[in-house]
């Protein structure tokens, strides 16, 4: 009796596929018209989805695009989720370590006196 639906409501999947914490946040979401189902923006929190849609929609600060492989049944576990899609969006440009251009701290321990000496010149020369 577990058979997945051939189609889902939009803001449901969201939700399922966890990708928002809540279905009114996954809803109100869609219904501010930021989410594109195929390219085509959507406003309607009903509209239905299937396997195979392509969804486009920004989350945190940047820009996920995902295919749909199957619908779901439930909100389950992340495992399950991640099964219910595949993401197409490019990766996220890696952030820059602070630590990586101080000169003679590598960030293990406690820096030197002649670390901290180094690490305070540096950042006089970045202000000037």
């Amino acid at each position: 009796m577990s058979e997945t639906p051939e189609k889902l409501r939009l803001d449901k999947w969201l939700w399922y596929a966890r990708f928002f914490k809540t279905r009114s946040l996954a809803a109100t979401i869609v219904g501010s018209g930021r989410v594109r189902v195929n390219g085509t923006v959507v406003a309607k929190r009903s509209v239905t989805i299937s396997a195979g849609d392509v969804l486009t929609f920004s989350k945190d600060d940047h820009i996920r695009v995902i295919q749909i492989d199957a619908c779901g049944t439930r909100r389950g576990p992340a495992p399950e989720a991640q099964a219910l899609y595949t993401d197409l969006s490019p990766p996220e440009p890696r952030a820059r370590d602070a630590r990586s251009d101080n000169p003679g701290f590598d960030g293990k321990g406690r820096p030197s006196k002649r670390d901290r000496r180094m690490l305070d010149l540096s950042r006089a020369r970045h202000l000037d």
